[in-house]
């Protein structure tokens, strides 16, 4: 059974940083990409950044430029680093891991607030 368990999430003013984690168990994520999306208050889920495999890296257009993705495959964990943040990034941030193309496993969010 896959798990994914994020951490990191807080409350931050306009202009910090945070660095999100997700800590993944249950298969070998080696081969998988993995991703980050995130949903606010009233809005569809949102496709923030993903991972392959092999290291390819994918960006939303509201957060490129400012939010880094990168995993460790030895430890299983998938890193978001999020710098100059803003009120709009305010949401809550979901881990998910690819399998039969799509995102079938997601973890269970976790809240980040940018107070402006």
């Amino acid at each position: 059974q896959v798990q994914l368990v994020e951490s990191g999430g807080g409350l931050v003013q306009a202009g910090d940083s945070l660095r999100l984690s997700c800590a993944a168990s249950g298969r070998n994520f080696r081969t998988s990409a993995m991703g980050w999306f995130r949903q606010a208050p009233g809005k569809e889920r949102e496709f923030v950044a993903s991972i392959t495999s092999s290291g390819g890296t994918y960006y939303g257009l509201s957060v490129k430029g400012r939010f880094s993705i990168s995993r460790d495959n030895v430890a299983n964990t998938v890193y978001l680093q999020m710098n100059s943040l803003k009120p709009e990034d305010t949401a809550v941030y979901y881990c998910t891991v690819r399998g039969d193309g799509t995102w079938d496993s997601w973890g269970q969010g976790t809240q980040v607030t940018v107070s402006s």
